[in-house]
């Protein structure tokens, strides 16, 4: 019985690399896109803290120092 060999060799024009380059960069500035509609939008904003919501912070200062 004969052995069979089967050789998957690229096309040698480069065949289709072209296309998905394409692809890929209309789906780049498709996200692109559509992050800078939705920031627009505010869909990005921190949500709005409770009114009862008390925030005390107390920094020290490093001109004057209390010790």
């Amino acid at each position: 019985m004969a052995d069979t060999i089967i050789t998957n060799s690229p096309e040698r024009d480069g065949g289709d690399g072209g296309a998905g380059w394409v692809a890929a960069l209309i789906l780049i500035i498709v996200v692109v896109v559509g992050g800078i509609i939705l920031y627009r939008r505010g869909a990005f904003k921190a949500v709005a803290p409770a009114s009862n919501t008390n925030i005390n912070v107390t920094v020290p200062n490093p001109v004057n120092p209390s010790n």
